[in-house]
């Protein structure tokens, strides 16, 4: 996890493209400069980050059921709970699942557990539409096969 450059997952366990549920692991690195301010002598990973784990997570399971054809962008989060905080050295374990696609939006539903007990989780809802370039497909790919690689 490199909470600086917003790089939330860092290894994919598993896709399920028949039951559209993607398992996803990270573990919260010791220092980011993130911590510095968030808060100083007391480290957590800012909610915000949280929903963002979630939402590449549900983004990623998206574009596995469309061959990386087009990009999910977050357009809205519902429902959304953060049930713990997290810190320093976290395992975090991530769940994302479709609930609906189609028509250039999709609706997942996602959380986050760590040591088997919830700690956030949401309703994200994304616009679906083209990647803008060629570029950025390709990179996005390359990215996710890279966190499927064994460790």
């Amino acid at each position: 996890m490199l909470l600086e450059y917003f790089q939330m997952i860092d290894r994919i366990i598993s896709v399920d493209l028949d039951k559209k549920v993607l398992e996803a692991r990270s573990i919260v690195p010791d220092e980011s400069t993130v911590f510095e301010g968030h808060f100083p002598g007391h480290p957590l990973v800012p909610g915000v980050l949280l929903i963002e784990t979630m939402a590449q997570a549900s983004g990623i399971m998206i574009m596995h059921t469309i061959d990386f054809e087009k990009i999910p962008l977050l357009a809205g989060v519902k429902e959304g709970k953060l049930r713990d905080f997290v810190g320093p050295r976290t395992e975090l374990e991530i769940t994302a699942e479709i609930e609906h696609e189609g028509s250039g939006f999709a609706v997942t539903r996602a959380q986050i557990k760590t040591g088997g007990k919830r700690i956030a989780n949401a309703q994200l809802t994304y616009t679906v539409m083209p990647f803008p370039t060629p570029d950025l497909r390709d990179l996005i790919r390359k990215q996710v096969a890279e966190m499927k690689e064994p460790v």
